[in-house]
């Protein structure tokens, strides 16, 4: 295949009308044909093959990513806040703030909350889509060439290379879009289940914000406040318990590990596609093309993420609730808007899910809120925040279904003496036991 031509744009984006590399050749003939005979078409699938095949590192080219998110956002319209939006959001993170230094003894992250536009929230979760799907990506295209049979790789020879570049360049461009789709949805900085701006700065996105109390019959005021209460419970969590972030994102890449791709699904996939109706190849893709084969080391990474989200977002609507006990009457129903929200996710989640397996959501947010509730009614807020402190010691899936024996236990261990003798001879009695290899948590398996 001719090499493309480099952009003369100027600048990094590439040429919106480049060259035909094709010209005079056979090939003009072929492309022209799949373009449908329209030389506009023609001339912007050039610049689609430019931009798939530009170099870039990593996997994902990320700057192809975020110019599809940022066109995905302007096709719909984005209006950047303005000084009356950032005083208003102050002014509502101040009271926030004071209502949450009476519920929890996690403090508050800053004295500051940014008002985003799509665009801004778009540009500032680019560093953390980069940590969370780079991983994966690099597992799923590397997939690819692995599942051809040997001889059909020693066939491709050098065509392999392209083969990734083609992969990477598919994968980039769904993260884009499900980038795009997401930023039509997301109200704040930790919305998706843990901060994408790794300064720790609470932010909204103040469009998204304002309609999400749409069909609500409730005040703008008190839609907006209620999410700046999330967002803060939010922000003061990560900030308080260093792991966590970390905690999350290696699920996601112990995920990625190991993934192998059902080459049958691919070919009849495949088999059914019109080779001349590009729209149709494109939601071929889109649809997730590749069926991932999850293994049981995959599962167990997916449920470690998927309890490990649970609980955050259990977290927040415990304290968020407390916040607003006997304050705010209309807490409750925007309390139920946001459960109902987390229950039924929406179409960038579903492109998440089908590209990769991945669902950012919590399944069991009403469990793990009154998990929290019952650690607090049994040993107050701060034995609740307390668990936070190491990821051995919060609750399991298994503990979602009993809320109050997980209570109970926390409880009952917070009553040891671990200054007395019966103390140190259970302790000996577990190292021994671990030194032998059993009784290993679940976590470590």
């Amino acid at each position: 295949m001719a090499e493309l031509p480099p952009s003369n744009s100027g600048d990094d984006q590439p040429d919106s009308n480049p060259p035909n590399p094709f010209a005079g050749t056979p090939l003009e003939q072929m492309f022209g044909a799949l373009a449908g005979g329209d030389a506009g078409g023609l001339q912007a699938m050039f610049g689609q093959l430019q931009r798939m095949f530009t170099p870039h590192e990593g996997t994902v080219n990320w700057d192809m990513a975020r110019d599809l998110a940022r066109k995905s956002v302007a096709q719909t319209g984005d209006r950047s806040p303005n000084a009356g939006d950032q005083s208003r959001l102050l002014d509502t993170a101040r009271l926030a703030e004071h209502w949450l230094d009476g519920v929890t003894d996690f403090p508050a992250v800053g004295s500051t909350v940014a008002a985003w536009s799509r665009a801004e929230w778009v540009e500032s979760s680019i560093p953390a889509w980069r940590e969370l799907v780079e991983p994966v990506a690099e597992s799923v295209v590397g997939a690819i060439g692995k599942a051809l049979p040997p001889e059909a790789q020693a066939m491709a020879g050098p065509m392999m290379g392209m083969l990734t570049q083609l992969g990477g360049a598919m994968f980039s461009q769904q993260i884009g879009q499900a980038i795009g789709a997401l930023s039509q949805d997301v109200v704040s900085a930790t919305d998706i289940g843990f901060p994408v701006n790794t300064e720790g700065k609470p932010a909204l996105v103040i469009d998204n914000a304002r309609g999400f109390g749409d069909g609500l019959d409730i005040d703008d005021d008190d839609v907006l406040l209620y999410l700046t209460l999330r967002e803060c419970a939010s922000q003061r969590l990560f900030a308080a318990t260093p792991w966590l972030r970390d905690y999350l994102f290696a699920a996601i890449a112990d995920y990625g590990r190991g993934i192998s791709i059902d080459t049958s699904a691919i070919e009849e996939k495949m088999s059914s596609l019109d080779p001349t109706n590009l729209a149709g190849v494109q939601e071929a893709m889109s649809g997730g093309l590749f069926d991932l084969e999850q293994t049981p080391d995959q599962r167990a990474a997916l449920t470690r993420l998927e309890t490990a989200l649970t609980l955050v977002e259990g977290w927040i609507d415990e304290v968020v609730g407390q916040a607003t006990d006997k304050v705010m009457p209309q807490a409750q129903a925007l309390r139920e808007a946001v459960r109902r929200r987390r229950a039924t996710g929406g179409p960038a989640e579903a492109t998440f899910a089908a590209l990769v397996g991945l669902e950012l959501r919590p399944r069991r947010l009403r469990d793990a809120s009154a998990l929290w509730g019952a650690l607090r009614a049994a040993e107050g807020s701060a034995a609740r925040d307390a668990v936070w402190a190491h990821p051995h010691l919060v609750p399991t899936a298994a503990d979602l279904d009993d809320p109050l024996a997980f209570a109970q236990r926390t409880r009952e261990a917070d009553e040891i003496d671990v200054e007395s003798a019966d103390f140190d001879a259970q302790l000996t009695a577990l190292l021994e036991e671990g030194s032998d290899g059993e009784g290993r948590d679940e976590r470590d398996a």
